[in-house]
């Protein structure tokens, strides 16, 4: 697990240019295309979040296998599975490996789908 830095420049810094970092870069874009989200560390991990929320929407780092996109509660988000069909999951982890190409899931509207939850004041949190 990749871990640490003051600031989402330092964390980047220490990500080696290999899949894992391409990957998280692209999902990094997608969370930063929402300017309600602002981008913090957290944990050891780029974290995306309001101003003075407590606990961050998502986190985002890079594991040795994947790179991990944690967000609360994936079932509150959704329920039947279809954004998030054919990713490797878990109850609050969207992992993505290596051949997963992230353009054709449905990531991007899942994540669209979460911080509208979130700025309609709805409970998306384990």
């Amino acid at each position: 697990m990749i871990h640490g830095g003051k600031n989402a420049q330092e964390f980047l810094s220490k990500l080696e240019n290999d899949w894992r970092k391409e990957k998280l870069l692209e999902v990094r874009t997608m969370l930063l295309d929402y300017s309600e989200l602002k981008e913090d560390m957290n944990y050891g991990m780029l974290s995306y979040g309001g101003e003075s929320d407590d606990e961050p929407l998502f986190h985002l780092n890079a594991q040795k296998n994947y790179v991990s996109l944690y967000v609360g509660d994936i079932s509150k988000i959704d329920p039947d599975n279809s954004l998030l069909k054919g990713l490797n999951l878990g109850k609050g982890c969207i992992r993505i490996s290596k051949t997963k190409n992230i353009s054709e899931t449905g990531l991007k509207e899942f994540i669209q789908k979460t911080v509208n939850l979130w700025l309609e004041g709805k409970d998306t949190y384990c």
